[in-house]
């Protein structure tokens, strides 16, 4: 399915916010990336960014606690600390912050913070013809998300495919902070984004596998609020 027009109307009831990127979507200054780690795994949604601030987003689905560092290039090897992380016990979530120059780096997810780690090469460009051109091929579909004190409406007749990327764009029409979860069928977190109050945000969102799907919003002060769709 490579069809961009299609889209989707979302009003929340809380506020959310969008930041994640699909593979080799340019990530945009101050975004969120999310990174999956295991025991012998490190996955970054995108590999290619701007330069700027950004937040990693390890959620750990491995067995051991992982720490999770950026490294650039030194010499013959990316051997220089740019930034790390806490351990992330197995299945909770950390944030790796770093500011980015143009240049390669490498994020390496270290199960027990031992060896080398599992890495992943990532580049970061101001070359906007190169960004303007992953973009183009790095989602499927759009779906857009409006987010307002009044409740959640729409995406329970959104139907997806596995593997489908989701671009989700998101308005948060509300004044308070909140955190969108976007939950598997086994109810595992797939991505987790945070949104500041009246603020916008994108999302590129990979749709791993077949089952009900699950959007929950959290914040502050407010009930937590859950919409479901199906992956099949």
């Amino acid at each position: 399915m490579k069809s961009r027009t299609a889209a989707v109307v979302v009003a929340i009831c809380a506020t959310a916010a969008l930041t994640a990127c699909g593979d080799d979507d340019p990530a945009p200054k101050g975004s969120q990336v999310p990174v999956t780690a295991t025991d012998t795994s490190c996955e970054v949604t995108t590999t290619l960014f701007n330069p700027g601030a950004v937040t990693f987003t390890v959620t750990n689905r491995g067995q051991q606690a992982t720490g999770v560092y950026l490294y650039g290039r030194e010499d013959a090897g990316f051997t220089k600390v740019v930034a790390e992380t806490a351990e992330v016990a197995p299945g909770k979530t950390g944030d790796l912050r770093a500011t980015l120059a143009t240049g390669l780096y490498e994020v390496a997810c270290k199960p027990g913070r031992k060896g080398d780690g599992v890495r992943t090469r990532i580049t970061v460009s101001d070359d906007g013809t190169v960004a303007s051109a992953a973009a183009e091929t790095a989602y499927d579909r759009e779906v857009t998300v409006e987010l307002t004190a009044a409740g959640i409406t729409g995406a329970d007749g959104l139907i997806a495919e596995p593997g489908e990327k989701i671009a989700l764009r998101v308005t948060n029409k509300t004044t308070g902070a909140r955190t969108l979860h976007v939950l598997d069928p086994d109810a595992k977190p797939a991505a987790e984004i945070k949104v500041e109050p009246s603020g916008k945000a994108e999302a590129v969102v990979v749709l791993g596998g077949a089952g009900t799907w699950t959007l929950k919003v959290q914040g502050d002060g407010v009930e937590p609020v859950t919409r479901q769709f199906v992956v099949r």
